[in-house]
């Protein structure tokens, strides 16, 4: 492990404290993901090392793989999720939230799995803001179906949204879009802002900035 993840934390943390302050916002109302993922077991021990509480990933067999390495951490899944992972995904006993709910079909398997393990599992809906074909997400005029669906299964608490907008535009109207969308739902959590865009993202309301190779490096 080459990179300097103390020093890129540190950074970032830097970031999103002056990002808050530009807009008057409480630092404690934006808590940073350390997305992990590709990224070896020392460096989140590095992280761990620096306070780093939160983590995420984004592919179900490498997260099984480092389990031991999040133990005692917050875990949140941030990738495509297919149901027939879901099983292998909550055993992982850190994992406290699966961020990127984009269907009734996904978040049925969720909660059954939920309940068998015993405890609740927080969830957020992917939008797919930008309408993009590649992406996950369901669509904003598809939203309110899914929301009220998810927020009847016993099995699962809906705690916001999450987004991506395209890479190749202004994020800014699709940042502003899902903080609307949450507020419409009454909905308290906002994922939106990675290593590239996080100060605009906290500008729009975002609670969660995912970001990995502003800490982490660029993936090997």
């Amino acid at each position: 492990m080459t990179h300097d993840v103390a020093a890129g934390l540190t950074h970032v943390r830097e970031r999103i404290a002056r990002a808050c302050a530009k807009v008057s916002r409480d630092e404690a109302s934006v808590r940073l993901v350390a997305v992990s993922k590709v990224h070896p077991v020392e460096a989140i021990a590095a992280a761990r090392a620096e306070g780093q509480t939160l983590f995420g990933e984004s592919y179900v067999q490498e997260l099984v793989d480092k389990a031991a390495a999040f133990e005692g951490m917050e875990l949140h899944f941030i990738g495509r999720l297919q149901t027939n992972k879901v099983k292998a995904l909550l055993a992982v006993e850190a994992l406290s939230c699966v961020e990127t709910v984009g269907s009734s079909k996904l978040a049925d398997e969720l909660d059954k799995r939920a309940r068998e393990r015993g405890r609740g599992l927080k969830v957020l809906v992917q939008v797919n803001v930008g309408r993009e074909p590649q992406k996950s997400g369901v669509m904003p005029e598809e939203l309110e179906p899914l929301v009220r669906h998810v927020q009847r299964l016993e099995g699962l608490e809906l705690r916001g949204l999450m987004a991506i907008p395209p890479a190749d535009q202004d994020p800014r109207p699709f940042f502003v879009t899902l903080r609307e969308l949450a507020d419409r739902f009454e909905l308290p959590e906002r994922s939106m802002g990675m290593s590239d865009d996080l100060e605009v993202a906290i500008e729009e309301g975002a609670t969660l900035v995912r970001v990995g190779t502003a800490i982490f490096g660029a993936r090997s």
